[in-house]
């Protein structure tokens, strides 16, 4: 079966010509570029060749289209000797084209960058973003300090799959940042800068690591407890008997009143999840948002940072290194330990019933239900 003919990929910010199918007298729609939101403006015309259409969109992109110019066109076949008036029409448009200023010449990413975080969170007021989105948005750019005086026409798909390789965060921060390349070039190709994404094909070259670790033992809460003075100990404590990742807290939402913590990321299980205040973090908790205005005060990485500098000085860090995951291993372990029922430690930390409809499904339960079972975790102070 005789495939359909493959043409020349069209310049960046062209335009596109849109095959409708076989059956059609005139089978190309021929459109103007994309907008901003990448939404394909209706057809200027429609053609029954894919050259009529190129040299629709050239005279277009030139100023000197004027509609019905399509039905002048005729068959372009080299037997009527049209080919050669097709091609000095199309230098002629061409060159004006060329002639014109490029509207965003030598674009580099650090521009680009500039250019999408002013569409996507400044130019429609009556849309709000999380701090985390934000936040994610930022440190996206801030992983890419390589590329940001890099014209983007010379960014490849594989110096951003290296980029991604050696990032040195692990499988959650690899996630942030192959999900903002993704956004920042799709951008790109919806206005006309780029013609292709080089981010699309993007892979995460390591394991998932997110649900691995090693949950603090008794002995080892009761040193963090001596130590809840710290800051970073203070933070780790309330993770331990929350049950949040690290990266959770950037958009929690903290009710005193009714003690209790609202938000989450990921799954469809982990988002809006309603996790009790443990009556033993409730005062850490408040101290927090008193002195800093939010659980989290400072980035991940930076926890991260005076965490180790923090389990280190009491003897903590251990061999592999705990890491701000692993509170999330011992509130797990510490509701194994105390009998917490399964169903609730799941609505609490976000996981997935799986096949169990019964439950996952109908099952609903009272804040005051999981206040109940969450207390029955034992902290001696």
């Amino acid at each position: 079966m005789p495939t359909r003919k493959k043409h020349q990929r069209l310049p960046n910010g062209y335009g596109s010509i849109r095959y409708l199918g076989k059956g059609r007298r005139n089978a190309y729609a021929v459109h103007p570029p994309a907008d901003i939101d990448g939404n394909r403006p209706p057809a200027i015309c429609y053609v029954d060749d894919w050259m009529k259409g190129f040299v629709i969109l050239t005279a277009y992109k030139a100023g000197t289209y004027v509609p019905g110019m399509e039905t002048s066109l005729g068959e372009i076949s080299p037997s009527n000797g049209s080919v050669d008036a097709v091609v000095k029409r199309l230098l002629s448009d061409y060159n004006q084209i060329k002639g014109a200023p490029d509207p965003t010449p030598g674009k580099t990413f650090a521009q680009l960058y500039e250019e999408f975080y002013t569409w996507k969170f400044e130019r429609d007021k009556s849309r709000s973003y999380s701090k985390s989105t934000i936040y994610m948005m930022q440190a996206g750019f801030s992983h890419c300090a390589a590329l940001h005086d890099k014209e983007i026409s010379q960014i490849s798909y594989q110096e951003l799959q290296t980029l991604l390789d050696n990032d040195p965060q692990r499988h959650a921060g690899k996630e942030h940042l192959q999900a903002f390349l993704k956004q920042i070039f799709k951008f790109a190709v919806t206005v006309g800068d780029l013609d292709r994404s080089p981010a699309a094909a993007l892979q995460i070259n390591i394991l998932n690591d997110d649900e691995h670790g090693v949950p603090f033992t008794d002995e080892e809460l009761v040193t963090l407890w001596e130590h809840r003075d710290d800051p970073a100990i203070e933070l780790l404590l309330i993770l331990c008997y929350s049950g949040w990742r690290i990266s959770e807290l950037l958009a929690l939402k903290i009710d005193l009143v009714n003690q209790s913590m609202t938000g989450g990321i990921k799954t469809a299980a982990g988002k809006n999840r309603v996790v009790p205040i443990h009556h033993a973090i409730l005062p850490l908790i408040a101290y927090r948002l008193k002195k800093y205005g939010a659980i989290l005060s400072c980035s991940t990485d930076a926890y991260r940072k005076d965490l180790y500098a923090s389990l280190d000085s009491i003897g903590l860090l251990g061999t592999p290194r705990h890491t701000p995951h692993d509170a999330r291993h011992t509130f797990s372990r510490l509701c194994e330990k105390y009998g917490v029922r399964e169903n609730d430690r799941k609505r609490m930390m976000g996981h997935s019933f799986g096949s169990d409809i019964t439950n996952g499904i109908y099952g609903h339960r009272e804040l005051e239900d999981l206040k109940a079972e969450i207390e029955k975790i034992k902290v001696d102070l």
